[in-house]
């Protein structure tokens, strides 16, 4: 990219502002949303049990934790979504992984230990690993979309936030479904399925968000 571009893209992107890049993101978001949550009704569908799993203190903190995903995904998203480079993106994440590490500890100290592996295995593993890049699938490429017109300083890494981001908003869909609440397999099962989603997001992030 030449000089003149890169000026003009810094320009134009102080232009715009955080508010507009975050509306743009929202609307990217709520757009490949929609399209998923008629793949998920069509697909599985709440689970039978929903009033019941509502009163449950596993089943809410997933559903707390996916919701945090999303929000905190959103704003690493919106940060690496310009051309300045962003310093320790990880920090963003800080408080999810502050939630998972405390659920996880409850569950650790609640449970017996020879019920930690059944726990941790539960019984939709393989599910979640295909539910959850599958119902990721339009928010990423929506995200994708509307990222290219940001210039981000690091390609590969805005393409893995916007993964990230569609994950968590596959994983919020696929948690009204799933019948596995254990934050042992909550963290394990959708991190491996959130890092599929990433990791397809900054692969191609690093060749349609290349300037």
């Amino acid at each position: 990219m030449k000089t003149e571009q890169l000026l003009a893209a810094l320009v134009a992107d102080r232009a715009s502002g955080p508010r507009s890049s975050g509306r743009a993101l929202a609307l990217a978001l709520l757009a490949g949303g929609v399209l998923s949550l008629g793949l998920f009704l069509a697909a599985l569908g709440p689970r039978a049990d929903l009033a019941a799993a509502l009163a449950t203190w596993r089943f809410d903190v997933k559903i707390v934790a996916v919701l945090l995903a999303v929000g905190l995904a959103f704003r690493l998203c919106r940060a690496v979504s310009r051309p300045l480079p962003v310093a320790h993106p990880g920090r963003f994440l800080l408080p999810l992984a502050a939630l998972a590490a405390v659920a996880v500890a409850i569950e650790l100290a609640d449970v017996p230990m020879a019920a930690w592996r059944a726990r941790l295995v539960g019984s939709n593993a393989l599910i979640c690993l295909a539910a959850v890049p599958a119902f990721s699938l339009a928010p990423l490429v929506a995200l994708l979309a509307m990222l290219r017109s940001t210039a981000p300083a690091s390609p590969a890494l805005a393409g893995a936030a916007a993964g990230l981001l569609a994950a968590a908003s596959g994983a919020a869909l696929y948690a009204f479904h799933c019948f596995d609440d254990s934050p042992l397999f909550v963290v394990t099962w959708y991190s491996l399925a959130a890092l599929i989603v990433m990791t397809v997001g900054g692969l191609a992030g690093r060749r349609v968000l290349r300037w």
